[in-house]
């Protein structure tokens, strides 16, 4: 793989989020037509503690970082597309709605499926059967939650947004210049994308999970949370492990269900949604373009933060 850094980046309020190894850029257009533009450095945690740089670790790792900082983003942009005005977000608003989706999203994705095998156990047989079941659902209502938000109106936008990042990131991986002619020809579909990380972290989860045998409600509930780290570690490297290995035929097969899936969250972009992804891009290459990295520390922008991504 070469050295370059590699970016990656989020859609977020009117606007795009790209992180290089050095900073981190949110560009926002405003309702005046103007980019708006802040940077801040990266999180040198990685550099000062080698170990999350390992694999596995380095999965769990980023998928935290990548909620946090995506939560932070998320408002900053708000706060940045808004007029003088209005009143900004405050941060026990920003901390309340963080939790508040953390604990939907494992209401919905853990204990709902979980909750659905365990009482009709009886049905199913043996505990592999129950968790490719509970997979199953898991999946399923995954997949269900991406298809209504997809038609949800106010939505639309931020997938615009997400598109045009996409083509952004090609743009700058073919070596061209970031020009919105440029990035025009690009598709939407990224195989880095956090979409499709998600998917194949359902994915793996049915394997990690069969390990967990069965019990009480309570045990498999949070034995579930508490192995979540090694789901989205093992996840991180496949996706990092087929990212690596794109142009190869195998690799596009494997990918091919997540890049379906960015279908749905992601949109064509129009002109001006495509400036402001180049500009946030911009912004981090000029601080990262010079910068040499060695094979273990690409992974650090490597993945997409989908709405992360």
């Amino acid at each position: 793989m070469s050295n370059r850094p590699q970016y990656g980046g989020m859609a977020v309020i009117e606007g795009v989020m790209m992180r290089g190894p050095k900073e981190t850029a949110v560009a926002v257009r405003k309702s005046d037509g103007t980019i708006a533009l802040e940077k801040e450095p990266v999180s040198d945690l990685p550099q000062r503690y080698r170990f999350l740089k390992w694999p596995f670790a380095r999965g769990t790792y980023m998928l935290i970082e990548s909620l946090v900082v995506g939560m932070c983003m998320l408002n900053k942009s708000a706060n940045m597309s808004m007029d003088e005005e209005d009143e900004e977000l405050s941060t026990g608003e920003i901390v309340f709605t963080g939790l508040l989706a953390f604990a939907l999203a494992m209401l919905l994705f853990v204990v709902l499926p979980t909750a659905a095998v365990h009482y009709t156990r009886q049905w199913w047989g043996n505990v592999l059967m129950q968790n490719l079941v509970e997979g199953i659902l898991r999946i399923s209502f995954f997949l269900l939650y991406v298809y209504v938000i997809s038609r949800l109106d106010e939505i639309d936008r931020v997938f615009m947004y997400h598109g045009a990042e996409h083509k952004a990131i090609f743009t700058q991986e073919a070596g061209e210049e970031l020009t919105v002619e440029n990035a025009r020809k690009y598709t939407t579909l990224h195989p880095r994308c956090g979409t499709s990380f998600l998917l194949i972290v359902m994915v793996v989860s049915i394997l990690v999970f069969a390990l967990l045998g069965d019990g009480t409600l309570f045990y498999r509930v949070w034995s579930r949370l508490a192995v979540f780290p090694v789901v989205a570690g093992l996840g991180y490297e496949f996706i990092k492990f087929s990212g690596k290995y794109y142009h190869n035929r195998w690799a596009r097969l494997v990918i091919a269900p997540g890049l379906g899936l960015q279908k749905l969250t992601t949109r064509e972009p129009d002109d001006e949604q495509l400036e402001v992804a180049l500009a946030a891009l911009r912004a981090v290459l000029e601080v990262s373009a010079p910068v040499s990295v060695t094979g273990d520390e690409e992974e650090d922008s490597q993945l997409g933060w989908a709405g992360a991504r």
